[in-house]
């Protein structure tokens, strides 16, 4: 019969860590006597991130004394005492491996129902001094599980453990464990794990997105033919520069060495490399405009043009801008840029380039695309964030979809309207288009009225639910980050599902820090690192414009971001959550750390990563 040894309870307190300040409860210490278990805590405890921690699927962390022995064992400690695990309970039996989700027991005069392992988190290895605690835990299968308080009541050291039910489908805390965070899922457990009614809803949340990304996987997009998605960065001529509004210029794109481009899906982009200017060279990301070949009027820029050659001078080219019938032509790419006030890519975009202009271009990527289906689709933009919404719109036209397809965009007027007319050329092209224009200033009285769908006024929440779009829609999203938080939680609100909006930002993600104290979090824009220069391969963080020489003084990618006071996302720092994994745009990596499970092609898991080439990362 199993036993509690321990009652261990802490309050949060902030502790110093790594020049930061985390306000962490992990560290917890035996109490005697009993000690009242309510729904959410027991006395005297608390958590500091409620985030990861605590609340009522979370409410008591239980370890084993088998497993204080093994570590002791392993780690070559004998300091390990109880509550050195950040547990509330310290149990004699109740193995990880024997444990299942939903198994119910009475200790003292409270009951318990068990309802998912320990979360992967830093802190039991910040508590320890062992970084890679996180993942050690997972890789041993002993994680430890949290309880959900059924029947309130006071514990203490010595009560027996007495199981009062087993839950249904018969996995345990390590299967349950292994089955989220390990490769090679059975996936007959998977759909046993999403019908165990005790599960928490973060995993069973995490377990729903498996299973519908296995369903839905699909092979990747296989290049046109006689085309190859090349390594790192190659050059690319500007064929022409067109000014769409005072800040906004489109910039087509052609390669040199007349090779086919790589077909685009709708809604990537193009990262691009100014070397004639500061070094390290900054590197920007900027969207594809249009479908590869297309010319900012919808028309096949490779056609022949009255003279009966090509813009280039060379031989026609097929409808798809991919090649001619002897291969010859090659297509272009069009990205279009819209100037910053202070931006030193975007200034020399607009100010230094020219027809004959090299860039330094890498191939088009990006999980932000359309996808296949005849759902509705809702494409939704502020600003420049029209740029990869206008690709799917390119894509949608091209098809004549026959779903219904609303085109939703906020500007500031008419004449800070980009692409105004040749979005409502490619809407008059499919046979049911719903077009809502918002400008946010006021009517100047000249170009009042000019457009009979343009309200003037802000796209608030009342005013998207106003426009009556379909809640079973595909919603593209992409603007400033106000506005896409702002709508979409809007969204979320009008009843579409979370798995139905689909975001692009322009520029850093909000960072996930769990513990982090909030002055720290809100840190100085990014920068160059401190102190010398290191002597390894370069890294380029290209949403935050920094370039660094790699140097042995950090431990990951991730302390290299963080040293430029660039967000990040981050939790176990370990390569086990996968919170941290970010698409690698050219390079290669090692890991000091080998992950659990590794990333999937083309992305990194910076947490334990380091650069072996140079690196470009999306961050």
């Amino acid at each position: 019969m199993a036993t509690l040894l321990s009652v261990n309870v802490g309050m949060p307190k902030d502790v110093s860590w790594q020049g930061r300040t985390v306000h962490t409860g992990v560290w917890k210490v035996p109490v005697q006597g009993p000690r009242m278990v309510r729904r959410l805590n027991i006395d005297g405890d608390g958590q500091g991130d409620l985030e990861g921690h605590g609340g009522e699927y979370r409410a008591v962390l239980v370890y084993q004394l088998d497993s204080y022995r093994y570590w002791r064992k392993q780690l070559e400690r004998d300091d390990l005492r109880f509550g050195h695990f950040g547990e509330n309970f310290t149990v004699d039996g109740l193995a990880d491996d024997e444990v299942c989700i939903g198994d119910c027991y009475r200790v003292g005069e409270a009951e318990f129902e068990v309802t998912q392992p320990r979360v992967t988190c830093y802190r039991v290895g910040m508590r320890l001094g062992v970084p890679a605690m996180a993942s050690l835990l997972v890789a041993h299968h002993r994680p430890g599980f949290y309880l959900r308080v059924i029947e309130e009541g006071r514990v203490q050291a010595g009560d027996e453990i007495i199981r009062t039910r087993t839950g249904p489908g018969a996995l345990s805390v390590a299967d349950i464990d292994a089955l989220l965070y390990l490769p090679g899922r059975d996936p007959a457990k998977l759909r046993t794990a999403r019908s165990i009614p005790a599960l928490s809803p973060g995993w069973r949340k995490s377990f729903n997105e498996l299973a519908e990304a296995a369903d839905q996987a699909v092979a990747p997009p296989q290049p046109e033919k006689g085309t190859t998605r090349w390594p790192g960065f190659k050059p690319l001529r500007v064929a022409r520069v067109v000014p769409e509004t005072p800040t906004v210029s489109s910039i087509y794109l052609e390669p040199t060495d007349r090779q086919p481009l790589p077909a685009a899906r709708p809604g990537q982009y193009l990262a691009i490399r100014i070397t004639d200017g500061p070094q390290p060279a900054p590197v920007r990301s900027y969207s594809l405009s249009s479908a590869p070949g297309r010319d900012n009027l919808g028309r096949d820029n490779s056609a022949t043009n009255e003279a009966g050659t090509d813009e280039a001078g060379t031989n026609e080219a097929g409808a798809d801008g991919s090649g001619g019938t002897d291969g010859s032509r090659t297509g272009s790419y069009r990205i279009s840029v819209k100037r910053e006030a202070h931006g030193l890519v975007s200034t020399y975009l607009h100010t230094q380039v020219r027809p004959g202009t090299l860039l330094d271009v890498a191939s088009p990527r990006g999980e932000f695309v359309l996808a296949e289906g005849a759902d509705p689709v809702v494409l939704l933009s502020a600003g420049i964030g029209v740029t990869p919404v206008l690709a799917m719109l390119y894509r949608l036209a091209s098809e004549r979809a026959p779903q219904p397809v609303w085109w939703i965009h906020t500007a500031r007027n008419r004449e800070q309207h980009a692409f105004a007319d040749e979005s409502s050329r490619l809407l008059a092209q499919l046979p049911d288009a719903h077009q809502h224009i918002f400008y946010t200033a006021p009517p100047d009285g000249a170009g009042a009225g000019r457009q009979a769908d343009v309200t003037y006024g802000h796209l608030d929440p009342d005013a998207l639910a106003a426009l009556g779009i379909p809640a079973g829609a595909d919603v593209y999203l992409c603007g400033p980050e106000s506005f896409m938080n702002d709508l979409g939680k809007a969204l979320h609100d009008l009843g579409f599902s979370r798995e139905r909006i689909h975001t692009e930002l322009f520029g850093a993600r909000t960072p996930i820090n769990p513990g982090i104290a909030a002055a720290a979090a809100a840190a100085a824009r990014p920068h160059q690192p401190p102190g010398p220069p290191g002597s390894g391969p370069l890294v380029t963080f290209t949403r935050s414009g920094i370039s660094a020489p790699w140097s042995a003084v950090y431990n990951s990618l991730l302390e290299l971001a963080e040293a430029c006071d660039i967000p990040t996302r981050w939790s176990c720092r370990t390569g086990v959550c996968h919170t941290c994994v970010t698409p690698l745009i050219s390079g290669a990596v090692d890991y000091t750390t080998p992950p659990l499970e590794l990333p999937a092609p083309g992305n990194t898991l910076i947490c334990c990563a380091t650069p072996t080439t140079e690196v470009l990362v999306d961050l």
